[in-house]
């Protein structure tokens, strides 16, 4: 992972990342396949960039019913929000979609200016309220996307969001089928059975994770 390509540390050169990252005492872990890397209660004090894999983001509320919130690719961080707030104890769980290593970084260090005033850390501040503007772009979507009262009004608005990403009609969505059905807050085989109706219908063509939105 080329660092200097991620959200946090966009603008920076190789060696003023390596001179902060010595300044931030970054840490590097690696997760299994649905292993918690951070559980819903914890409080944490370090923002997570992804380096490899897949992070998701999920809630469940008290009778177990899970609820997806998004994914986390490789570049892109999560924790922010809850490590730049002290104390504030996690309303979400975040664990490894896939074999995920992840770097770690202490909020602290990102926000104070270090002993040997590294001139590199006014950027680092910049690019962290980005990310956590872009955050909660990502949820506005997300509540614009569950709006609709039908499920297949929801799936439309979600891949056209896709689509428009992509830059195509052909695109690439992150989740599986029960993934998406949490990330849309729908019932799976109801879901399901909505976009066999909407391929019948000729507005759409899948195949697995990959769709096509149909003239």
């Amino acid at each position: 992972m080329n660092l200097s390509n991620t959200q946090l540390f966009r603008g920076l050169e190789a060696a003023e990342i390596t001179n902060l990252l010595n300044c931030l005492n970054a840490t590097e872990h690696s997760y299994k396949k649905g292993e918690v890397i951070l559980s819903e209660g914890s409080i944490t004090e370090n923002i997570g960039i992804v380096l490899s894999g897949m992070v998701m983001i999920s809630c469940n509320d008290i009778w177990g019913n899970s609820s997806v919130l998004g994914n986390v690719a490789p570049g892109s961080v999560f924790g922010e929000v809850y490590a730049c707030i002290p104390g504030q104890p996690m309303l979400v769980t975040v664990s490894a979609a896939e074999d995920t290593s992840a770097l770690f970084i202490n909020v602290g260090r990102v926000l104070t200016t270090c002993s040997k005033s590294c001139i590199f850390h006014t950027k680092l501040v910049q690019n962290l309220l980005t990310v956590c503007a872009h955050k909660s772009l990502q949820l506005s979507q997300r509540i614009q996307h569950t709006s609709s009262k039908s499920i297949r009004g929801r799936l439309m608005s979600y891949f056209s969001e896709c689509a428009k990403q992509f830059g195509g009609n052909s695109f690439l969505i992150p989740y599986n089928r029960q993934q998406l059905a949490d990330y849309l807050n729908v019932d799976r085989s109801t879901m399901c059975n909505e976009l066999s109706k909407m391929q019948k219908d000729g507005l759409i063509e899948y195949n697995k994770n990959q769709f096509l939105l149909k003239d």
